[in-house]
């Protein structure tokens, strides 16, 4: 169907076509589209985003009911875990409004399904971005200021964040797309302009950046720092911690490399010359995916996961079911002795400050190893 953008703006307003349709088979994303409704891959994402929201719905509970956002770190692996959440339920609604019901959505309903996936995963990377600088600003620059002016700070940058997020997702909604004009359009996401994905390319490329940046920044001061000390509590902590910081940026690389090579192959090509690569799907779930491998790597931190086996205890004691034993023993020590460990943690961190230097081995220790 050859029509020129003003006859089909026409059309559309006289609903005599539908455009998605149309977007789909001339920019070239027809091909190899599965006919049937439900499919096997359907179903693994589907499980897929279930696993997500219950991962991250567990560590949100643990965090609110136990950890109570007392320090900047909670107020970030909050957001996390939320952004998280939320990306999953994203998901799930992009995958049960995928298929053959794609094309009974409006370009509106279109746009909000893309729109949320887009708003989510966006701002669950700017929270990797917050925690990365504020793990940067405790541990290279050794900033002195008070606990409730960080907090304060922290929860600034996540409102920030969350504001951002909504807005980049929300701009095709708003007008920023290229409905009739098929020259404009992404192949992977017909409804999309190129100019769009760029913009969200250059914005996901600096974040991504960002994060590498501040973490290879911590990994080598974690390197210097431990080679300073002998094999004691404090080089172990920052070994520890040092792992972490290599999970956190090998998982966020590799989820989230083969998505951004395929859009930045895509905003280069016309369609409908450039045709849409297989495997988009598969390429989507392993970013999304990134939410559901960040619960486990912030489990690594002991508060944390005495907090999520406490949460699993009150579970099983609500649906009658006996706890294991390991679950009985983080709800004794959550409950029954977090404000003495915390009085011995506070204590400990005193003494160190004032019968040491402000190494930097002594500003990782007082850091919990997330």
């Amino acid at each position: 169907m050859n029509l020129t953008p003003s006859q089909c703006l026409e059309s559309l307003a006289k609903r005599n076509i539908n455009i998605i349709l149309l977007h789909y088979n001339e920019t070239g994303r027809l091909r190899g589209r599965p006919r049937a409704g439900v499919t096997f891959l359907t179903i693994l994402f589907i499980f897929i985003s279930i696993l997500i929201i219950f991962e991250n719905f567990m560590v949100l509970l643990a965090l609110l009911r136990f950890l109570r956002l007392k320090r900047w770190v909670h107020c970030c692996l909050t957001n996390i875990a939320f952004s998280d959440l939320l990306a999953g339920i994203s998901y799930l609604l992009n995958v049960c409004l995928s298929g053959p019901t794609t094309f009974r959505l409006t370009p509106q309903l279109w746009f909000l399904r893309e729109g949320l996936l887009f708003t989510t995963l966006a701002a669950s990377t700017f929270s990797l971005l917050i925690t990365a600088v504020e793990r940067y600003s405790t541990m290279v620059i050794s900033m002195a200021e008070r606990q409730p002016d960080k907090l304060v700070r922290v929860q600034g940058l996540i409102i920030l964040s969350w504001l951002v997020a909504v807005a980049v997702g929300s701009l095709p909604l708003l007008g920023w797309n290229c409905l009739c004009h098929i020259e404009d359009c992404s192949s992977l996401l017909p409804l999309y302009s190129r100019t769009y994905i760029v913009f969200s390319l250059g914005l996901l490329g600096i974040t991504l950046l960002g994060i590498i940046g501040f973490y290879c920044t911590i990994y080598y001061f974690v390197c210097t720092s431990a080679k300073r000390v002998a094999a004691t509590n404090q080089s172990r902590r920052a070994f520890h911690l040092l792992h972490t910081v290599i999970i956190i940026l090998g998982c966020f690389v590799i989820c989230w490399s083969p998505l951004f090579l395929y859009l930045l192959v895509d905003s280069a090509c016309t369609p409908p010359s450039c045709q849409s690569p297989l495997g988009l799907e598969w390429v989507l779930a392993l970013a999304v995916m990134n939410s559901a491998f960040n619960p486990l790597i912030y489990s690594r931190s002991s508060e944390v996961r005495k907090a999520i086996l406490a949460v699993l205890f009150c579970a099983c004691s609500w649906a009658g079911v006996q706890p294991p034993a390991c679950c009985q023993q983080a709800t004794e020590i959550t409950s029954g002795s977090s404000n003495e460990s915390s009085i011995k943690r506070r204590s400990s961190v005193r003494l160190s400050r004032n019968f040491s230097f402000r190494s930097p081995v002594t500003s990782i220790s007082s850091v919990p190893s997330q």
